[in-house]
Formats: structure tokens, C-alpha cells, sequence
């Protein structure tokens, strides 16, 4: 693999640094400066850039311990007039991998397509000689009645989620019958990409180009302070200025990580 290539951490490091004129250059910043900044940014990547994770379908069985929190509350908090509040323990821990959810499957069978006594199976069935002459159109409205009617009658299977990265919890506001021991659950939800797992984002232009740019502003940042100072042959230090070429980089490298490479704000809940 090429030097420009960086398919490790420590190539990548290297990469950055002789951007900005390692070996000729002695860059004054230290090792785990530069190990912070390399978690940071591909903490940065993973939340935000739209190949920093994949779309996963993950599967979980209900514990015994599972249902029994379910039907459990905690107290959350108390109002001015002294009356409690209590916030039911409905949640499951998720892998910490895990930055968004997007649905949860209904494991409830629908009213409406549930077997072969079921209203869509019964009305394509009788159709099923017609079906070459109905418009796309109609059939369309067809099955989104469907789904409207299954809505209605079929309460059991409308799940509300709620999920927060921080607690690597994913909240299941659901009626606690349906909770049963051995269930099987399914979420779609995104999976962060480990760098260590798939070495191709060392070598991701956006990555190496965001690395860079945070050590040179480091780099600045460590120099500030002996600002103006007259090293041998005249030559004076200005971090000040390597400070603020860095900021602008980092500033223009997250406009354009809005503007190309994020996904739209709705992706994902949580």
C-alpha cells in the first residue's frame, strides 16, 4: 500500500504529519495530542459522514430480566406541589456501536394480512384474475387503505420508539402484555464503521484531510505562546498564524461535510 494510503492508525498519522513537513519540520505537537485528535475526528466521521456507518438489521430475544423491567417504574422526579412522577423502565441496552435507530417491527400479527382468513389475502385472491387490467394507481390506493384500516384496528401493533446515543438505550413505549420471555425483536437502525474492521476509512480524503487541519490548528495552539520569539538565523515563531489557517481548514472541511457528504437530519432517531 502506498504512503498516501494510510490503511492503519499509525499511517495515517504519518500522513498527516508529513503534510505539514515532517521530517523537514519538527511538528511541535505531542503524541497523544494527536491520538485525541484522531478519536475525535473519527468519532466525527462516524456521526456524520454518510460512509462513517452502514444500515443493519439487528435481531434481540427477550430475557426473563427483560420483561421484568419492563413492568417495573422508577420515580423520575417530584412537582412543586410534592406529587411523583414515575417513568416506566420500557427500554433495552443497545450496542454501543449503534448511533440511530429508525424502526422497530412489529412483532403483534396484523388483523388485516395476518393468515389466509386475512381481509388483503382474501380481496387479491378473489382479484387475482384482474389483477393484469388494474391500474397501478388503484392498486396503490388499495394498499395504502390497507395499511390505514390495519392502523386502526390492529392498535397492538403500533410501536413508538425513543432512543438516546448517550445511554445506549432505546425506549419501547409498548403495552407490557406483548412483552413476552424468548420474543425476538427487530430493529433497522445504523451501525458505526470500526476503522480497525474496515481500513479503508484510514484512507477516506475527507478523514485525511479533517486529521491534518485539527493538528495544524494543535500545532498553532501550542505555539501561541511563544509568539515572536527569535530562534537562531532569524528565523521568529508565529503559531498564531498556524492557529487561525487551521480553524479556517476545519471550519471549511465541516461546511462541506453539511453540504456533500452528511445525510439529511432525519435519518435517524436519536
Amino acid at each position: 500500500m502506498s504512503k498516501s494510503q494510510p490503511a492503519t492508525r499509525e499511517e495515517l498519522k504519518d500522513y498527516c504529519l508529513r503534510r505539514l513537513g515532517a521530517p523537514i519540520l519538527e511538528i511541535n505537537v505531542d503524541d497523544d495530542q494527536i491520538e485525541d485528535i484522531i478519536d475525535m475526528s473519527l468519532q466525527y466521521f462516524n456521526e456524520r459522514h454518510f460512509d462513517g456507518v452502514e444500515k443493519m438489521f439487528l435481531k434481540h430475544k427477550f430475557s426473563q430480566a427483560d420483561v421484568d423491567r419492563f413492568q417495573t417504574s422508577n420515580t423520575d422526579s417530584t412537582a412543586p406541589n410534592g406529587d411523583t412522577w414515575q417513568e416506566r423502565n420500557n427500554y433495552l441496552e443497545i450496542p454501543d456501536h449503534v448511533i440511530g435507530v429508525e424502526r422497530l417491527f412489529s412483532f403483534v400479527a396484523s388483523t388485516i394480512r395476518g393468515d389466509l382468513f386475512g381481509i388483503e389475502y382474501q380481496m387479491f385472491l378473489n382479484d387475482l384474475y384482474a389483477f393484469g387490467s388494474l391500474d397501478i394507481l388503484n392498486y396503490y390506493m388499495t394498499k395504502s387503505y390497507l395499511e390505514t384500516l390495519d392502523m386502526v384496528l390492529n392498535t397492538g401493533a403500533m410501536i413508538q420508539l425513543r432512543y438516546t446515543k448517550r445511554q445506549n438505550r432505546l425506549y419501547i413505549d409498548y403495552e407490557p402484555k406483548y412483552i413476552a420471555k424468548d420474543r425476538w425483536i427487530v430493529i433497522e437502525c445504523y451501525r458505526a464503521l470500526n476503522p480497525n474492521d474496515h481500513t479503508k476509512i484510514y484512507n477516506d480524503s475527507f478523514l485525511k484531510r479533517y486529521v491534518t487541519a485539527q493538528i495544524k490548528k494543535q500545532w498553532g495552539q501550542n505555539l501561541i505562546k511563544f509568539n515572536g520569539v527569535q530562534l537562531p538565523g532569524g528565523v521568529s515563531l508565529n503559531g498564531e498564524k498556524l492557529y487561525e489557517e487551521g480553524k479556517a481548514e476545519i471550519e471549511d472541511i465541516e461546511a462541506r461535510m453539511q453540504s456533500e457528504y452528511e445525510l439529511p437530519p432525519n435519518f435517524l432517531i436519536g
